[in-house]
């Protein structure tokens, strides 16, 4: 049998998309560990949703060891994860090679596991903003863009920041972004890490960094084609197993999407 799971409270409250006859079962509340145990060993399970889902998965399973095979149906609002690998949302894609052997994020007490990113700086930011319009109201459509422009004028205050990896320590002012990279992709298509191989045990931490506002943000939309990269004087990329985070105060980060309030460091580490 397969079964299909998904979640009513993401994509707005909106009821996936699937092919006629299919049987969707609201998975809000599951014990994801008892679920699968009862599953017989031939049975397979589809989590329709986006990036949300998944890392909610990721995280309810860590250290259950899955026997069953696991598919992702992409929709909702974000599918980096499948961009990721080159797949499309609307096709059922085998995800059992991609959740093993994850990196953990440690930050404000909290101990998580991420499949595409642990995101610091604006992209935090925009992910609270987010938060607060989705409250008043669920509906509406956010644009992640329109966000972050409004941030890098107006709203947004860069931070000194020190980041360490494998040891070695560096330190940067005016500093917009500093995202540690599971995979190449976040916040909705952003080719933030386009270096960045998830089949490898090594992480991408990705330095934006610039006092001038303005050039800060014409070089902004660069970040959607991985083209960025190319700013050496404002962008610095390291990889490494073990990396920390440090800004020079509270700020918004964002795990996969997923707010985390008030943090001014964080650490992520490989196996």
């Amino acid at each position: 049998m397969k079964y299909y799971l998904y979640n009513s409270l993401s994509n707005n409250g909106i009821r996936p998309q699937v092919a006629a006859g299919t049987e969707l079962i609201d998975a809000v509340g599951m014990d994801y560990p008892e679920y699968l145990k009862k599953l017989a060993p031939e049975d397979e399970v589809v989590l329709v949703g986006g990036d949300g889902t998944l890392n909610y998965f990721i995280n309810a399973v860590k250290d259950t060891g899955v026997k069953n095979n696991i598919y992702l149906l992409g929709c909702g609002t974000g599918n980096d994860f499948l961009k990721d690998i080159d797949r499309q949302p609307g096709e059922e894609v085998l995800i059992n090679p991609y959740i093993t052997n994850l990196p953990t994020v440690r930050v404000n007490g909290l101990e998580r596991l991420f499949i595409n990113n642990m995101g610091f700086g604006i992209d935090g930011y925009c992910c609270e903003v987010a938060d607060k319009i989705k409250e008043k109201n669920p509906q509406e459509k956010i644009d992640y863009s329109g966000i972050a422009i409004k941030g890098l004028l107006f709203h947004f205050k860069p931070c000194h920041a020190e980041i360490t990896v494998d040891g070695k320590k560096h330190e940067f002012d005016h500093v917009w972004i500093a995202p540690t990279m599971k995979g190449k992709y976040y916040g909705g298509g952003m080719k933030m890490a386009p270096g960045q191989d998830r089949t490898k045990d090594t992480l991408t931490v990705v330095v934006y960094h610039c006092r001038s506002k303005l050039k800060a943000l014409m070089a902004f939309p660069s970040i959607f084609k991985g083209e960025h990269v190319n700013r050496t004087d404002i962008v610095d990329i390291f990889t490494g197993k073990e990396i920390t985070v440090r800004f020079s105060r509270p700020c918004a980060a964002q795990i996969d999407g997923e707010t985390v309030l008030n943090v001014t460091e964080y650490s992520a580490l490989m196996g």
